[in-house]
């Protein structure tokens, strides 16, 4: 316990310059890292690290995708998506060639497993520079990916801890429970709320507290759901953690599992912000 408290102190310590720093080239920069780190974990996890063949090309998109989102020379973020999803085919074509020269040494499962969860990892962490650079309130809502992730995941654990007693997927994570589930969506409601006071009181901006809640409920679902997606993924590869880059704690996957699907999950509540003109800060 003493290590996972002084890892955790560590972390914030590293983490909040970042954050300060975060309308510079600083936050870009420090997502390639995570993102190459988070991929390296994956591709060791799945045996796939010394297959430089395929693992190359999603190294190097995964190090300047942050970079090429942030100072898009086009200016839209939907243009990058949709380069994005042409780099995607284009790599998947080269991923099926691959399969098919192999001779049986890359099996199609394992290589549309390796793109599925790249690209996931990938699109997740670009996800957290489109929340970041999203108009005016941008530079507040992409703290609630953090704010979602770790207080769903927390007081998950202490309420599943005093209260738990019945499992929620017990097969997949045992330790996690119904009670614990709920108790997560429940605070990370009441955080988001507050987190909307405390803006609209010291910023002096609107903050829509009842789409803030919804919002907080949905993704604090999300956010328990990837959290059982990387476990199912370590389940079927026999590993415990992804990695040790955390003493105490695990790998970056293991950090990062839910904030993934948050960041992934709020950028589609910005977009539906945009489609609606419902404005959350």
């Amino acid at each position: 316990m003493l290590k996972r408290i002084i890892t955790s102190i560590v972390a914030i310590f590293v983490l909040i310059p970042v954050l300060v720093f975060s309308h510079t080239w600083v936050f870009p920069l420090a997502l390639s890292v995570v993102g190459l780190i988070s991929l390296y974990e994956l591709f060791k996890c799945m045996g796939v690290h010394k297959k430089p063949a395929i693992v190359i090309p999603l190294y190097i998109y995964g190090a300047i995708a942050p970079f090429l989102l942030r100072y898009n020379p086009l200016g839209d973020p939907m243009a990058f998506a949709l380069i994005s999803f042409m780099v995607g085919a284009l790599y998947l074509i080269y991923l099926f060639s691959l399969i098919v020269w192999s001779h049986g040494k890359l099996q199609f499962n394992d290589a549309l497993t390796v793109f599925a969860m790249a690209a996931y990892i990938i699109a997740a962490l670009n996800s957290i520079i489109y929340v970041r650079d999203y108009g005016e309130g941008g530079k507040y809502l992409y703290l609630l990916i953090f704010i979602g992730a770790w207080i769903t995941d927390s007081f998950a654990y202490f309420t599943g801890y005093l209260f738990g007693k019945h499992k929620l997927i017990e097969d997949v994570s045992p330790k996690k429970t119904i009670e614990g589930s709920i108790g997560g969506i429940v605070f990370c409601a009441l955080a988001f709320v507050g987190f909307g006071l405390i803006v609209k009181h010291f910023a002096g901006t609107e903050a829509n507290l009842i789409f803030l809640a919804i919002s907080a409920v949905i993704l604090s679902v999300i956010s328990q759901i990837g959290d059982l997606i990387m476990s199912v993924v370590k389940r079927h590869y026999n590993i415990k953690d992804y990695g040790k880059i955390f003493p105490g704690h695990g790998g970056m996957l293991d950090r990062f599992d839910s904030i993934l699907a948050v960041s992934l999950g709020l950028a589609v509540v910005c977009m539906f912000v945009t489609l609606t003109g419902i404005k959350l800060i």
